[in-house]
């Protein structure tokens, strides 16, 4: 059984930081592809980076510079590093890796 739980949402002010973890069950971690997708109240799920097996790493426009994802095979867990936070990046927060499986998301928000 696939599982994917993600952790360490929460509320921050303007032009603060948090990290983002998900750790990945039931698959074969370090052979697939992980992204990270979020979504805003009353919008569509939206992607905000990925990394490779081989690390490679690619980034929606809205977060470069800003985000950095990683990844730890050795304890099957991809991160999201999130700085510089602004109101706008305020959502729910999922993992999904190569073969489609979702986590059941995190909250983020942005806010004085």
């Amino acid at each position: 059984q696939v599982q994917l739980v993600e952790s360490g949402g929460g509320l921050v002010q303007p032009g603060g930081s948090l990290k983002l973890s998900c750790e990945a069950s039931g698959i074969m971690f370090r052979i697939y592809a992980m992204s990270w997708y979020r979504q805003a109240p009353g919008k569509q799920r939206e992607f905000v980076a990925t990394i490779g097996s081989d690390s490679a790493t690619n980034y929606a426009d809205s977060v470069k510079g800003r985000f950095t994802i990683s990844r730890d095979n050795a304890k099957n867990t991809v991160y999201l590093q999130m700085n510089s936070l602004k109101p706008d990046d305020t959502a729910v927060y999922y993992c999904k890796n190569q073969l489609a499986y979702w986590g059941q998301g995190t909250q983020v928000t942005v806010s004085s």
